[in-house]
C-alpha cells in the first residue's frame, strides 16, 4: 500500500480523525471535528476534505459502531451514510470497521499515559480514530504476508 490512509471514529457531535504513516505501517491521532448539531455536516466535511488534500489520503476508514452481538443499531447506520456521504465527496473509496469497544481502550491508554480527566475528553475521539485505523492496517498487513 501507498499513500495515506484516514481513519474516522464517526460520533454525534465529533469525528476523531487518525492518519496513516506513508509506508501505511502505524495510525496517530490526528484531530477532533467537532459539530453542534448531528445532522450538520456541511463543515465536518470540508474539514475532511482539506485533510485528504493536505496528506493525499488514498482510502478512508470509518469505524462501525457493532453492537456486541455483531448486529447493527441505530448509530451504525448513520456511520454507514456518513461513509457513503464522505465517498461521494471526496472521490476516495471508504471502508467500514468494526470498532467495538475502541472508545473504552483508547480512555485506558489515556489514563495509562496520565491524561488528566479534563484532556482526556479532548483527545479521545482521534485516540480511538487511531485505534480504528492501526487495528485496520494491522488486518491488511496480515493478509499480505
Amino acid at each position: 500500500m501507498s499513500g495515506r490512509v484516514l481513519g474516522l471514529d464517526y460520533g454525534s457531535r465529533t469525528v476523531g480523525a487518525a492518519l496513516s504513516d506513508p509506508l501505511g505501517i502505524t495510525a496517530q491521532p490526528l484531530e477532533t471535528i467537532c459539530r453542534e448539531h448531528e445532522n450538520k455536516l456541511r463543515r465536518t466535511l470540508a474539514r475532511l476534505e482539506e485533510i485528504v488534500k493536505e496528506y493525499q489520503v488514498e482510502r478512508i476508514v470509518v469505524g462501525l459502531p457493532k453492537n456486541m452481538n455483531n448486529t447493527l443499531g441505530d448509530r451504525a447506520e448513520r456511520a454507514k451514510e456518513f461513509s457513503e456521504m464522505l465517498a461521494r465527496r471526496t472521490g476516495i473509496e471508504t471502508e467500514l470497521w468494526d470498532e467495538r469497544l475502541t472508545t473504552m481502550q483508547a480512555e485506558r491508554v489515556l489514563i495509562e499515559a496520565d491524561v488528566r480527566r479534563e484532556k482526556r475528553k479532548q483527545y479521545l475521539d482521534e485516540m480511538a480514530a487511531a485505534l480504528i485505523l492501526q487495528s485496520w492496517l494491522d488486518a491488511k498487513k496480515g493478509r499480505q504476508e
